[in-house]
This record gives structure tokens, C-alpha cells and sequence, in this order.
């Protein structure tokens, strides 16, 4: 099927590079779309969202025309209705389940960009040089679209959709059809939330909120700086920029642990633990395995910490300011109960410095290069 489909495209745009996104498919599709004339970017199985983000990296500036790889029909309308992003309408409906994922779809999409659409989970779209910019990297996994439409409708971008006579492989109501419909389901609601982007360039679900169970306020203040912060890094550029949300933590942290200890070393360690945390949220699992260790030495809750980890480890979710924040929070708060006098001061101390470690250099930089803990750090991640 991908070969009819690269073979259709060469001939409809013979001006154009054909891409084909290779989600680490397992028998002869990279091969056979190669042959057809297709670059193809073999990429390890990352899912639909970071599958087109890596291609679109790849692609040329200029308009960007998506579709599935069992897409069979003429897509050339799409590229003259003049919107920034325009989307393909099945004339003809064949296949699919009960509506409950498109119903769900429209329905994010009315709630989070205040239009209504036919087909929010259409893959099939044409987008202008604005719109890319407003929409890539999308969301993760089938929720890409859903996302897409969101970023590109707030960004002031005009959207159009346009019915073609179009047909894909369909699928019924099976297993299979309705396990792919509850992913879609699943992966579009995700999308709607709060998402950031990785080292990689990667946009991901923020997952840190969970951690509000354990830590309510300092969750909450994490995502504000996750949901409206500025390029700003670090405690002196927040301190120089003024009013960021940078400051609101530096300040807002302490304040917090100053209400629950009492005690102005509590109120320290607090701040300084949240701070180092989220020093190390730069690479999938480090701070979760950071504070997994310490939680040896100080009993803080471990299960919410162990159960998000092998998801961080596979970079299906980031921790964010606010799980990060959170995290340290819960270790500060417990190191309190542990440490009185002057090994609680020795401990504010210790930590004190990794900060300014952190102003001058990168702790991340610093664990890769010590043997021990680059092997550590390693463990569980993708290369």
C-alpha cells in the first residue's frame, strides 16, 4: 500500500520531495516506500505525533502537505483553498466504530480553540508556512492532530476543511479497530493538556500534576512556570529579568516551607531541595532516580516516583516544573523530619553549594562526566 501511495504522490507533485516518516516498522514498508522513490527516515518507534515532528524537521521550508500511508485519492485540493491549515473530509464514510472518539475529539477541540469541526482526526492537511510554525513539534501519538488543529485556530491561523473523495484502509469494529479507537481516544485528551518540549525537540505531556496528591501547592506553583515561563535559566537571570515566574518560585517555595516547619532552616531546605530536583529534570529519568535514592535516606513517597519512571525513562512523559518541584518539596519536607541542629544546617549547606554548582555550570554536564553516575544516569534510557 505505501507504494501506491508514494508512486501517487510522485505523479500528482513531481516538484515536490516525497518524506515517509518510518515508525519503526518491523517488515518491508521503509523498503518498499524507497522504492517507490520515497526519503524515508527510518526512526526507532516513537509514535504518530514525534513520527511527523522528526519528518518535518526534515522537510524543505515552504507549505507542508501530510497524509496516511494507505491513503488512496487526489489530496491537490487541499493546496488551493489558500488556509493556513486545511483538512481533508471523507466524502464517503466507510468503516470506523461508534463516533465516540470523534465526538470526543470535536469536543476538545470546540472547548480548547472554539471551533467546530467535521473531521478532527483527519491526517490528511495541508499546511502553510505560518501554520508550521504555530503547530510543530505536535503532540505525541494520535493526538496530533487534535493538538494541531488547537495551536493553529489560537495562533490566528485560518482553518478550512474540505470534503474529497478520498478512501484509506478502514478499520472495523474488531478488536483491533476499537483497541486503535481508544488509543485515539486516550492520546487526544492527553494532547489537550499541558505539554512541553524535551532535549530531543520532542513535545510531550507534562505529568507532573500527579504529584499534587502529595504536595498541592508546590505542584501547582511548578506549572505555573511550566505553563507561562520565559527563556530565563537560572536564579540570577530570573533576579535580573524581575517578574518572572521564576521569582514567583524563589520566592513562593520557602514561603511555603516556612509555613509547614516553622523554622527558617526547614523553610531553606525546602527551597534549596525543590531547586536541585529540578536542576536535574534535564534528561529522561535522572530526576526521578535522583530522588528515588534519597528517598532511601529520607522515606519519602516512593510509589507515584516509581511508577512514572519507566514512562520518563521511554520519553513518553516529562516531569515539568511542577512534578519536578514537587518532588524536591516531598524530599525537603520528610529531610525535616529526619535532620534537627546542626545536621539539618549541614544539609541546607550541602545543598546551598550544589546551587551555586548549578549558577556556574550544568549539573546535568557534570554527571556525564563522572563514570559512575554517567552509568547510573544511563540506565533505562533510550540511546
Amino acid at each position: 500500500m505505501i507504494g501506491e501511495t508514494v508512486g501517487a504522490l510522485r505523479r500528482a507533485f513531481p516538484d515536490a520531495e516525497v518524506l515517509v516518516a518510518d515508525d519503526g516498522s518491523r517488515d518491508a514498508t521503509a523498503d518498499r516506500a524507497e522504492a517507490a522513490g520515497a526519503t524515508v527516515l527510518r526512526l526507532p518507534r516513537l509514535g504518530k505525533g514525534q513520527a511527523l515532528s522528526a519528518a518535518e524537521r526534515a522537510a524543505p521550508p515552504g507549505r507542508l502537505l501530510l497524509c496516511d500511508a494507505d491513503l488512496r485519492g487526489d489530496i491537490g485540493p487541499l493546496l488551493e483553498t489558500g488556509a493556513d491549515l486545511a483538512i481533508a473530509v471523507f466524502a464517503e464514510r466507510i468503516g470506523g466504530g461508534l463516533g465516540v472518539a470523534k465526538r470526543a475529539a470535536r469536543a476538545i477541540v470546540r472547548l480548547r480553540a472554539g471551533v467546530d469541526q467535521r473531521e478532527p482526526l483527519s491526517g490528511q492537511r495541508a499546511l502553510s508556512s505560518r501554520a508550521r510554525r504555530a503547530v510543530f513539534p505536535l503532540a505525541p501519538g494520535f493526538g496530533c492532530e487534535v493538538r494541531m488543529t488547537i495551536d493553529a485556530v489560537n495562533s490566528g491561523a485560518r482553518l478550512d476543511e474540505l470534503m474529497l473523495p478520498l478512501a484509506h484502509r478502514p478499520t472495523g469494529r474488531t478488536t483491533g479497530g476499537f483497541a486503535h479507537r481508544a488509543r485515539q481516544l486516550v492520546d487526544a485528551l492527553i494532547a489537550a493538556g499541558p505539554l512541553a518540549i524535551n532535549f530531543r525537540g520532542g513535545r510531550l505531556p507534562l505529568a507532573g500534576w500527579v504529584f499534587a496528591a502529595h504536595e498541592p501547592v508546590v505542584t501547582a506553583i511548578g506549572l505555573v512556570d511550566d505553563l507561562w515561563s520565559g527563556p530565563e535559566r537560572g536564579f540570577r537571570a530570573h533576579l535580573r529579568a524581575g517578574r518572572t515566574t521564576g521569582v514567583v518560585k524563589l520566592l513562593a517555595i520557602p514561603a511555603y516551607g516556612l509555613i509547614r516547619t516553622r523554622s527558617l532552616s526547614g523553610a531553606l531546605l525546602v527551597g534549596f531541595t525543590a531547586n536541585a530536583v529540578n536542576q536535574l529534570d534535564t534528561r529522561p529519568g535522572r530526576a526521578l532516580k535522583a530522588y528515588l535514592a534519597a528517598t532511601v535516606v529520607v522515606d519519602a513517597p516512593r510509589a507515584v516516583a516509581v511508577l512514572l519512571l519507566p514512562y520518563d525513562l521511554r520519553e513518553m512523559l516529562m516531569l515539568g516544573d511542577g512534578g519536578a518541584n514537587a518532588l524536591g518539596a516531598m524530599l525537603g519536607l520528610n529531610s525535616v523530619n529526619r535532620f534537627a541542629g546542626r545536621a539539618r544546617w549541614a544539609a541546607v549547606g550541602a545543598l546551598a553549594g550544589l546551587t551555586l554548582i548549578g549558577e556556574r555550570t550544568s549539573l546535568g554536564a557534570l554527571i556525564e562526566r563522572t563514570p559512575v553516575l554517567a552509568d547510573v544516569d544511563r540506565l533505562g534510557r533510550r540511546a
